[in-house]
């Protein structure tokens, strides 16, 4: 079914730019949030979408719906685009949301698409196109991070995403393959030095970024891991604030001191470091993805990197949906999306450093 109306529920930073970019895609998009929004370039609605009575009925006229809301509501949604029949997408790294979709969509005849961000999602689709690449995978390590360009203070940190799900991605399991068996293993730990375009970084295991790619590489590769990006030393005073301090024990607290304490910045900076080891026609051989992403100007306003790159990669799967380029209904793994006709799409082409619908 190709897509002409889409209704972008949650207006926060990331929601307001996905309305913004589907707009000028020429969808036909209606953001609804509790709070009114003025000066955008779509249509909006005062709603409250968390309140799960009516949401039906809010959602009928619409061919789509992408879920910008906190994770924790995004069943609900799915579930209600699932009984109408229309495609639902949205940008959760929370698995068990994920999976309670992915039973879903065994019945679906819609495309039931989470986790379309930047981690789980983009890091997905370059690591699998990484990992086509070898007659034989060793490993496929995909590391991301969304941090401060100048940090200050000891944890080299702002909190430019949902406070919830980076608590979350700091004390859940994490889903790896190590020498060939899928297992669950501690966040925060493998902790490994890794250097992007000369500066030196950390990362280590977190909750989440890997999506459905555990099962799709079961048997097909020795080691299969992802992990958070951060600046030295990061990782160790996390450690300590969550687990010496026990603030593991109150989620919503640790949230609230951390946002407090390192709130969010503009000149911010995605970072993305991928690679694959394998053999290709009997030697062995590393391939590599590595970028560094910075603030971009939509529209004559600029947007943070993490916006725009969870929001971008949103727009594009959305894109090869309605296009065709992807089944329309079902499940859509990530790691089954191709790279080059991601990069191909309008908002796909802001990862190359295009304006959005360059040539």
């Amino acid at each position: 079914m190709k897509i002409k109306s889409i209704l972008v529920l949650g207006l926060g930073r990331v929601g307001t730019l996905v309305g913004t970019l589907l707009n000028k895609t020429g969808f036909e998009v209606t953001g609804a949030d509790l709070y009114p929004k003025d000066n955008l370039p779509f249509a909006s609605i005062t709603s409250d979408m968390t309140n799960t009575e009516g949401l039906e009925e809010k959602l009928k006229d619409f061919d789509a719906v992408i879920s910008c809301l906190p994770y924790n509501y995004n069943v609900d949604v799915a579930t209600s685009a699932h009984k109408l029949g229309i495609h639902y997408f949205d940008l959760t790294e929370d698995v068990p949301t994920t999976k309670a979709i992915i039973k879903m969509s065994e019945t679906a005849n819609c495309v039931m698409a989470p986790q379309c961000g930047l981690a789980p999602g983009f890091i997905g689709i370059v690591g699998a196109a990484l990992a086509s690449n070898f007659t034989k995978i060793r490993s496929i390590k995909l590391r991301v991070g969304a941090l401060p360009q100048n940090p200050t203070g000891l944890l080299g940190y702002s909190f430019n995403w949902s406070p919830e799900g980076v608590v979350n991605e700091y004390l859940n399991d994490c889903e790896v393959i190590e020498n060939g068996q899928q297992k669950l293993v501690s966040p925060m730990e493998w902790i490994e030095q890794l250097f992007i375009h000369g500066i030196q970084l950390e990362a280590f295991t977190t909750s989440g970024g890997l999506g459905t790619m555990c099962q799709t590489y079961l048997g097909k590769v020795d080691n299969l891991d992802y992990k958070s990006i951060r600046y030295p030393g990061h990782v160790k005073l996390m450690n300590f604030f969550f687990h010496e301090l026990l603030m593991r024990e109150n989620r919503k607290l640790a949230g609230e001191i951390l946002t407090n304490a390192k709130p969010s910045v503009s000149d911010d900076v995605v970072y993305i470091h991928a690679s694959a080891e394998g053999w290709k026609d009997g030697r062995l051989f590393r391939d590599e993805f590595v970028r560094s992403y910075y603030p971009v100007t939509i529209d004559g306003k600029e947007w943070r990197a993490i916006s725009w790159t969870t929001a971008a990669s949103a727009c594009a799967v959305i894109e090869m949906v309605s296009s065709g380029s992807l089944p329309d209904k079902g499940f859509i793994k990530q790691e089954d999306i191709s790279l080059s006709d991601f990069l191909k799409t309008k908002n796909g082409r802001l990862y190359n450093g295009e304006e959005q619908g360059g040539a």
